[in-house]
């Protein structure tokens, strides 16, 4: 077990005490009516995705959350549970780990709907830089490691701007972007925002089929993306 010191990165503390209270208050006053609205519908979702395949109903993950503390991020399964390959990879859309209903999950985002669990516990914002893997922290700079500035997000300047077509560089960009203009009203555009990408469900994967948003280019070159890429679960 690692202590919470250990699951912190030595980061410089910027943004203002209030504000963030603020944000928290309307993370709360926003999440718990969703969360008991969504009940029946969660039920709903767990029992077809218990009944396609064996597995939990939950898939959990690290990611890097507020100031770089590690935390476990909450996602309905998407994909079968029986085979695992590095989390590196990039992922496709046609992989043959992705179950029928978890391509259904994945492209109206409906995985993501636990994640307000995270919200809340504190764990994430509804809206903010989304989570990364701990594994690439390295491949982050001074500069990039801004964007944990604030708590990461369920949804984000960078999701409803590009999402899965956006390179790690454009991805890092529009986060620094968010983390430097960042107020309550953007919040509330961003989710607007939001339902219209939901609904269009046109930017889960880039025209090629691959999600590569989330993984440092350096770290995708000189693998051959002609086979299908077989990953763990990323955003």
């Amino acid at each position: 077990m690692h202590n919470d010191k250990e699951n912190k990165l030595d980061l410089v503390r910027t943004t203002k005490r209030w504000p963030l209270l603020l944000k928290r208050t309307i993370d709360l006053l926003i999440t718990i009516p969703l969360l008991i609205l969504f009940a029946p519908f969660f039920l709903l979702l767990g029992i077809i995705i218990k009944l396609e395949s064996e597995g939990p109903i939950f898939f959990r993950q690290n990611r890097l959350g507020f100031y770089g503390k590690v935390f476990r991020i909450f996602k309905f399964r998407s994909m079968l549970t029986n085979l695992h390959r590095p989390v590196t990879d990039s992922l496709h859309k046609d992989d043959p780990r992705i179950t029928s209903f978890g391509n259904i999950l994945r492209k109206y985002r409906l995985d993501e709907l636990p994640q307000l669990i995270n919200v809340l516990k504190g764990e994430m914002s509804l809206v903010g830089p989304r989570p990364l893997l701990p594994e690439f922290l390295d491949s982050y700079s001074e500069e990039d490691r801004r964007r944990m500035n604030l708590p990461p997000g369920m949804t984000g300047w960078q999701q409803v701007h590009g999402s899965a077509t956006n390179s790690w560089e454009q991805r890092i960009a529009l986060d620094l972007w968010y983390i430097d203009h960042w107020n309550i009203f953007i919040d509330f555009f961003v989710m607007f925002l939001t339902i219209k990408v939901v609904l269009k469900a046109e930017t889960v994967y880039d025209k090629d089929g691959f999600q590569r948003s989330g993984i440092p280019s350096h770290s995708l070159k000189g693998k051959d993306e002609a086979k299908l890429p077989h990953s763990t679960e990323k955003d």
